[in-house]
């Protein structure tokens, strides 16, 4: 089984990343020198805030590569387990004001 991960760091910020063991990665990050990543290295310790499991190592990187690409409010709702608000926070924010004026009348 694979998985892919975010975690909070010490500073507010979030880290995605995929792997097959989970336990081990965690570790990794808030304990090895050199086996963690770099960025998480400089903001521990670091905490798991939601991970996904997947059949292959290729569909947990995958979807890494497609949440680091996410805004910060993408990525809050993920770990709010609010996917129903994720479509909406895809849209660009020029898209999103138009439809918001739509809404209202405009």
């Amino acid at each position: 089984m694979a998985h892919t991960y975010v975690l909070r760091c010490s500073d507010g910020t979030y880290y995605v990343g995929s792997t097959i063991d989970l336990v081990r990665r965690l570790w990794e990050h808030n304990h090895s020198d050199d086996q963690g990543a770099a960025y998480t290295r400089r903001r521990r310790p670091v905490v798991l805030v939601w991970s996904g499991e997947y059949d292959s190592i290729e569909e947990a990187f995958a979807f890494e590569k497609r949440v680091q690409g996410w805004s910060r409010a993408k990525r809050e709702a993920l770990i709010r387990g609010d996917f129903a608000g994720l479509p909406a926070l895809s849209r660009r924010k020029a898209v999103q004001a138009r439809l918001a004026g739509e809404d209202n009348g405009g």
